[in-house]
């Protein structure tokens, strides 16, 4: 029988590249999004709604009796400053970034204490642990995602579950050029131009694919990574190594 995974935002991006790896190694995949993605089975839901993911969630163990693994990707960036962020960006921000997470491990939680096992990753970036200008509301809810990965790790090792979060790094997705175009819309800046200068910012030179990330993603929740949990692992072409 495969193992059962369920993705949050796993319609593009570095969600979309989860799926498809979690596939490649004979998961069978659920991808929650308000968006149909082009793999995997998919349950519409807003991850801000625990009604919403509470059913999501129940109708996959009505199917499969099982998860073995949750990943929370689901996620938007917001670039601005404290005094430039309203209340209602600032709940926008928390209420999908965190909050959505908060919504997945709390209903995935009961089957996998019953199973006593289970994987729990949660996508976070470089802002886990840096502050970069410009962005209050997005790097506050990366540092709780950072925070969530721990306890939930300290909670839950009693019964065999594991939580660790991914540090990404800049990476080309559907958000990141959503990002850059907002940038250009505002600057008149020249997007290739922005482009290559993300790119110079990491040692690599370059910035992150999806693939990238979704390899670690697809190893913490698997078997192999058994003795880990508790740990932010950095995905970002030594940014955070500066």
């Amino acid at each position: 029988m495969n193992k059962v995974a369920v993705v949050t935002g796993g319609a593009a991006g570095i969600g979309l590249a989860v799926v498809e790896g979690l596939m490649a190694e004979n998961y069978t995949v659920y991808s929650l999004d308000i968006q149909q993605g082009p793999t995997g089975e998919w349950i519409g839901c807003d991850v801000t709604s625990a009604d919403a993911v509470n059913s999501a969630i129940t109708q996959i163990l009505e199917k499969e009796e099982r998860i073995d693994a949750l990943v929370c990707n689901a996620g938007i960036h917001f670039s601005s400053t404290i005094e430039n962020t309203s209340e209602a960006d600032f709940d926008r921000v928390i209420n999908i970034n965190v909050k959505g997470a908060y919504h997945a491990i709390r209903a995935c939680l009961p089957t996998m204490k019953d199973a006593k096992n289970g994987s729990i990753v949660l996508l976070g970036s470089d802002q886990c642990t840096v502050a970069k200008n410009n962005s209050f509301a997005y790097n506050l809810s990366k540092h709780a995602i950072a925070s969530m990965a721990k306890t939930t790790a300290l909670d839950y090792a009693k019964y065999n579950i594991r939580a660790n979060a991914v540090c990404a790094g800049t990476t080309e997705t559907p958000l990141y050029h959503k990002a850059i175009d907002a940038y250009c819309d505002r600057s008149g800046a020249d997007k290739a131009a922005v482009h290559a200068e993300e790119g110079k910012l990491q040692p690599l030179g370059r910035i992150a694919q999806p693939e990238e990330i979704a390899n670690l993603v697809v190893f913490l929740a698997s078997d192999k990574a058994s003795f880990i949990t508790g740990s932010l692992h950095a995905v970002d072409g030594g940014y955070t190594a500066q």
